[in-house]
Order: structure tokens, then sequence, then C-alpha cells
């Protein structure tokens, strides 16, 4: 079932039990398009999420931890001057969309009292969150500034006046009707009735038009049914449901004919979605944290390959240089048969059983300064393989540096994004803000804790700044430090100086599920103690050289925590 009217109503009928009479402790923005509201009521703190993210537009109560970015975002300020100490008043759905209005009682600078309203949006890349001072029906501000140039038929700006998105043609399901009954009358065709429950109401997703039509048709009494479909979403059981192919769905209560062992049920819709979101919303919020970092990347990158096929391309013309020493030798010889203004001569090759050789000329040189030019692009090019070596090499370390890092952004948290930039920015590659005040420090968090079947702890570093800390500050020297073998990955280190082999097997599949080798099906992964590491003076962040190492070949595996 996806997030359609109907959900809507679900969880705006739950919200509205548990957050009504509350006032709003905090505000925070914890990423740049969804907002935390925590809400006290009942003698509890409800963090109320309110996303406008176009991957995963919801509302609902959140059990997830966030952490906020160092510096506010106007909107979020805004939100804290208007809303913090604010009452709510009441949690509407607008008719049968996917439209929710929390209408506050709060006081304006002057103490008279007032009423703002905060509506959010779902729908899709349209989603948005517009708080609106409800007597004016003006806007205070909204999470996505929407001008005249983007939507002719909506301005979402601070000081325009809000206006509802334009209403479908449908019935609202809520209000009395016999639509229905016609439809069934007109078809017992499963698939084409559900397209037609769609057609006629309003907030009916593809999922939920075929469970209202699959009701319809098992029933034998038409209004019952109708009505027991409705009173779902005013009493659900909430429900992820796993089908045939591993794929998961969510639903506000069981779907006709789903057999118990494809459900896994929750006590409350907000605890649903935390469940179906918790890994698909996390990584979209890495990615949407991660964007100047990508780009960063994907610029740095196609630089130094662009650089490598330079560099490869003179080590190739070195390769030939004793072809120009030949030549420039041979034109000494036969100097005296050389005339100003050629432009070529034939020769013979004397380190070739003296067959011909055609030798180009600048006519604008004298004969002996022909030869010399040979000799000069010889020595040019034999000098340059040093030099052309060693940055080949410092340009590929660059390389599998950055491949190290977009790695990383794959599997990390929200929180790790800013460690990562924070690296990058230490390197050189991404130019620190200027602010007139002080920066809060960014400090590097913990590495990330699993456990393997002996319930031996193994740390996993997630970012750069990480590994290098658990390598060289938190690793005891005779613990085993485990790293995939010739590719990008985490660091990963078993708290045990005499670990079994189970568990050095199991930390080995660890290591490779956060590598970029986690998609194979043998991974190689080294192992040692920690005691031979080592790491070059100068070297970037996360790199490491060793020797005596043991190689495991692993099918990539998250343990537990």
């Amino acid at each position: 079932m996806s997030f359609d009217g109907f959900f809507t109503h679900a969880i705006v009928h739950e919200l509205d039990q548990k957050l009504t009479t509350g006032r709003v402790a905090k505000v925070s923005q914890p990423y740049p398009a969804e907002l935390i509201i925590t809400i006290r009521a009942h003698r509890h703190n409800y963090p109320l999420l309110i996303s406008a993210n176009p991957t995963y537009p919801r509302i609902q109560i959140t059990d997830i931890p966030y952490k906020n970015p160092a510096v506010p975002t106007n909107f979020t300020m805004t939100m804290r001057k208007y809303l913090e100490g604010a009452i709510i008043n009441k949690i509407e759905q607008v008719d049968n969309d996917r439209i929710i209005k929390i209408t506050f009682d709060t006081r304006d600078e002057l103490g008279d009292s007032q009423q703002l309203v905060l509506i959010s949006e779902i729908m899709a890349r349209h989603s948005n969150i517009s708080l609106v001072n409800r007597k004016t029906s003006k806007i205070i501000d909204t999470i996505k500034h929407v001008g005249s140039d983007q939507n002719r038929v909506r301005l979402l700006l601070p000081g325009a006046t809000f206006v509802m998105p334009p209403k479908q043609d449908k019935v609202n399901p809520y209000l009395p009707n016999q639509i229905y009954s016609d439809l069934v009358k007109q078809t017992s065709d499963l698939t084409e009735l559900g397209h037609q429950l769609q057609q006629h109401y309003q907030g009916l997703g593809k999922d939920s038009a075929r469970e209202f039509a699959a009701e319809l048709l098992q029933s034998d009494n038409l209004p019952t049914a109708y009505q027991q479909f409705l009173n779902h979403f005013e009493n659900p059981d909430p429900v992820i449901i796993t089908m045939a192919n591993g794929k998961t769905q969510f639903a506000a209560f069981p779907p006709v004919d789903t057999p118990e062992e494809q459900l896994q049920h929750f006590n409350s819709i907000s605890a649903l979605l935390d469940a179906f979101y918790a890994n698909k919303a996390e990584q979209d919020r890495s990615k949407e944290l991660a964007g100047q970092v990508l780009k960063v990347l994907k610029n740095e990158l196609k630089k130094d390959r662009r650089k490598v096929k330079k560099l490869q391309q003179q080590l190739q013309d070195a390769a030939t240089a004793d072809q120009y020493r030949i030549c420039g030798e041979i034109l000494t010889t036969y100097l005296s048969k050389l005339t100003p203004g050629m432009k070529e001569i034939e020769l013979p090759n004397f380190y070739d059983e003296n067959k011909p050789i055609k030798i180009k000329l600048s006519p604008e040189l004298s004969p002996s300064r022909n030869a010399q030019k040979y000799f000069t692009k010889y020595n040019k090019l034999k000098t340059s393989v040093d030099y052309v070596n060693e940055q080949l090499k410092i340009t590929e370390d660059e390389i599998r540096y950055f491949e190290s890092i977009e790695n990383q952004i794959k599997l990390a948290a929200p929180a790790d994004i800013q460690e990562i930039k924070l690296e990058l920015q230490e390197q050189g590659y991404i130019k620190k803000k200027k602010h007139g005040k002080k920066q809060r420090k960014v400090k590097v968090s913990a590495p990330e804790e699993f456990h393997t079947s002996d319930g031996t702890a193994v740390l996993v570093g997630k970012n750069n700044l990480q590994n290098d800390r658990l390598s060289f500050k938190i690793a005891n020297k005779n613990e085993i430090w485990l790293h995939v073998k010739d590719i990008p990955g985490s660091h990963v280190v078993v708290r045990s100086t005499n670990p079994s082999e189970e568990t050095i097997l199991e930390a080995a599949q660890l290591a490779a599920y956060f590598s970029k080798g986690r998609d194979s099906d043998n991974v190689p992964v080294d192992y040692l103690p920690a005691k031979r590491l080592h790491k070059p003076n100068g070297a970037k962040p996360g790199f490491v050289t060793f020797t005596g190492q043991k190689t495991l070949y692993v099918t990539p595996h998250k343990l537990g925590k």
C-alpha cells in the first residue's frame, strides 16, 4: 500500500489522538527537506517527523535518532520563532487527500493570541511544508520556495497568499455516496473494479484500490463492506508484507488472503513507518547530504583519470626515446650529406643492418642543429620517466582514495557524511565556509560496533577519520585488524587478542560487506595483528601499509549488533 489518501487518514487519526493539546518543546531540521517538531503531550515527548523528501515524503512520530547540522537553516530559525511553546489545537486531513493541516494556538510578538497552520503536502517531488497565518492566509515560510517560474498556479514564498493545490474531480469516500454500489453492478473483474474505484474516489493508490475492490467483491452486503474498509483506517492493524520475491510493502491492515507468515505486525502506524523507512530513508538522506561531496569527488576523479591517460601517453612516448637517439647518431655520422633547407633524408641505419631509414628534418635548422634536436628530445624523454612514474603513482593513489570515499558514502549514515565532508575540507578539496560565529568543531564519532556469534565485539570504521582513529588509537596492538584486499573498504578490528577461527571468519565477512566488493560472492580479506600496521608520513586519511598478513576468501555478510 502506498502513502495514499487513505493511509494519510490513518496516520492523521493516530497523530490527532496522541498529539492534540500537546505543546511544542523543540524544532529541528536535521535534513534539508525534513522537519522534526518535538511535542510534549500526555507527559511524553513525541518527535514528529514531517518530510518533504521527494522520494520518501511522509508524516509520523519517529524514534530514529538524528543529528542536527552545526548551523541551523533560516527555515529552522523561523519555525522556532513561531512554533516553540505553541499548543496543538487540531490535526486534520484535507478531504481524503495527502494534505495534513496542524493548527497551533500561540501568541504574536505583542502577546495577542493567534492561530498558525502548518500544512504538509505529501506529493512526491511536489511535497512541501508551509507555515501559514490562519487569519490572513499569508505564508510565513516554506521548506521549499516555489516561485512563479516553477509553478504558475501556486506561489509558495514567504508573504504570498497560501493557495491549496487544485482539487481533483473525485468524491471524498468518507462522505455519504452510493458510487461503489453502481460500480460493482457494472463489473465483477477485480482489476477493472479497482481501476474504476480509483477514478471515482479521492486518495486511492493502486494497492488500496485493489484491496477495496477485493473486499467489495467478496461481500454479500456492499454497504457493510464499504464501511468496514473505511474503518480499517480508523482502527488500523499496521503490517509490513514480505512478498514472494523478497520485496516489502506496508499497509494499514493485512490485505485479504495474505498468509500470516508474510506479515510483520506493529502497534502503531508510526512504528511501522520507522521500520519500513529505517534503511531506505537513511540512504536517501545520506545521498542528499552528500550532494556537494559527490560533486567534488566526481570532478576530482574526472580530472585525475584524464591526468592518468596523459601520463601514460608520456610513458609510451618515453618508450620510443631510443629511436630519437639512433636518429641523432645517424645524422651526426652522415652530417656531410645534409644540406640546409632539407625536410627529410634517407640514410643507412647501421643499428639495423644498414637498412634505409627516413629521418624528418626542420628546414630552418642547420644540419648539426637538426642532429642536436634529436639528442635533446631523447634526453628530455629519458629524464622525464622517473618524474612521470612518480606523478602516475600519486594520481593513482588519489583515485583510489576518492573511490574509497565513494564506497563509504554508499553505506554511510547521515552523521558519517559530515565527517567525510570535514575530511575533504582538511585535505583542501572542499573550501571551508567563513562564518562570523565560531564554528562548532565536528567530533569524530565512534566506529560502528557489531558482535560475532560468540559475542566478540567487532568495530567498523565508517569513514577515513574513523578508520585512522580505530586502527591507531582504539585498537590494541595485539587485536586482529582486517581489510579487503586491494579494493576500497572499511578498517575492521576484532576486540580480541586470541579470537576463534569462526570469529575471524565472521569479521572477514563483515569487512567484505563494508567494502566495494559487497556484491561479490568471493572476496579476499587480509587480517593481521594491529601492531603490524604503519601509516607513512604525509599519507591520506585511511591509508595504511602492513606486512605478514593472512588472507581469507569470504562471502559478504552483515553481523548483528
